[in-house]
């Protein structure tokens, strides 16, 4: 009974651990949508937004790191921040903003539906860096999930063309991210999480953020008639950072099968929400039907994902017997060598019946040159 409740209670907790990550990041795409909207708050400066955002989320993962040591850095040198973390926080900056800007010119539910396109996407860089390789039944997926949108698409209401190729550079500057991620730091035994992830890379983009925003948006803020509610900001950031410190927790609880099972339900849910808080949201039949195609080719994706590491995990499984069996070979041999060793001894001190089955020649015997019977 004892075992059960605890059960029961590491159940509850995980399932509190993902909803919380479920609300935080509709929440998070839905409070950015409202402040970046005209017809809302009214602060159309998403780099602003985004600089806001990793200013706040890379001086929290500072404290989280090096004041409180919650979790620990990894072992940083110049040589890997220039040529590892600098172009992955280039290609996440670029994501960032373009994502946001996107909310601009079209609605949430779209850019959700846009957003099936990120397996395509990442697969595709994937098999352009040689990363991965080009498989027929991952193909027919992407093309199952690029019909889809491209359904969901036709049957947009108030497409634009301009904020479509805002949110599609975003999905593409992002699946390079996550592919140069794996190339420039996981082969190198370097993990980051999300907390850690902010840490080094938040500053960084920060950096890169600040080159488009002194260009494109610090002439049109000197606007006195521009409102600025630190509140508004403050909270906003809080979320952001709230967000990456809950899918720490729930990858940490769960794995990221899980992740990408409940990303699969928030987009739902997202999608349901933004027709209700943004009333100027349309969805049509055809943007549900475009949809749900892409999602059977997703959650296909995700199944053969799944499949492939629970097959590298036989294998590294088997790896390991064989390399276990290899150990118990080689003690065999490294006994067999002290039996020879002690036989070998112990025919220089005796003398063999040049008759008897099994005995090394009694001639090689008598010489001391003794031999392992066969």
């Amino acid at each position: 009974m004892a075992t059960m409740g605890i059960v029961t209670k590491q159940h509850l907790l995980t399932y509190m651990y993902l909803l919380v990550y479920i609300t935080l990041s509709s929440g998070v795409i839905l409070y950015n949508k409202w402040v970046l909207s005209t017809l809302y708050f009214n602060f159309p400066f998403p780099i602003t937004l985004t600089m806001i955002h990793m200013a706040f989320s890379g001086g929290l993962a500072f404290l989280l790191v090096r004041v409180f040591k919650v979790v620990s850095p990894i072992k940083m040198t110049f040589h890997i921040y220039a040529t590892c973390v600098v172009p992955i926080s280039a290609f996440f900056s670029a994501s960032l903003w373009f994502g946001n800007t996107a909310y601009l010119f079209i609605s949430v539910a779209f850019i959700q539906m846009l957003k099936a396109l990120m397996p395509v996407a990442t697969f595709l860089v994937a098999v352009t860096c040689g990363t991965e390789k080009l498989r027929c039944d991952v193909f027919w997926n992407m093309v199952l999930v690029s019909v889809g949108v491209v359904i969901s698409s036709y049957g947009e209401i108030q497409f634009n063309v301009l904020g479509t190729v805002y949110q599609v550079t975003g999905i593409v500057a992002e699946a390079l991210r996550l592919v140069l991620t794996q190339v420039l730091l996981q082969k190198k035994g370097l993990t980051l999480n999300p907390i850690t992830s902010l840490y080094y890379i938040a500053p960084c983009s920060f950096v890169f953020l600040f080159i488009p925003w002194y260009i494109l948006e610090k002439p049109e803020m000197e606007d006195p008639h521009m409102q600025f509610n630190f509140w508004i900001f403050f909270s906003n950031a809080v979320c952001a950072f709230a967000l990456n410190l809950s899918t720490f927790l729930v990858i940490g609880r769960t794995g990221a099968v899980t992740i990408r099972v409940a990303g699969v339900l928030k987009d739902w849910l997202l999608i349901t929400l933004s027709t209700v808080l943004f009333p100027e949201s349309k969805i049509t039949g055809l943007n549900i039907i475009g949809y749900a195609i892409a999602l059977i080719g997703v959650v296909m994706y995700n199944y053969l994902k799944v499949r492939d590491v629970r097959t590298s995990q036989l294998q590294s499984s088997q790896d390991g017997s064989t390399k276990e069996l290899q150990t118990m070979e080689k003690a065999v041999v490294d006994m067999d060598n002290r039996e020879e060793t002690l036989w070998n001894d112990s025919v220089s001190d005796t003398n063999f019946d040049e008759e008897a089955p099994l005995m090394a020649s009694s001639r090689t015997s008598h010489l001391g040159i003794g031999r392992k019977p066969a």
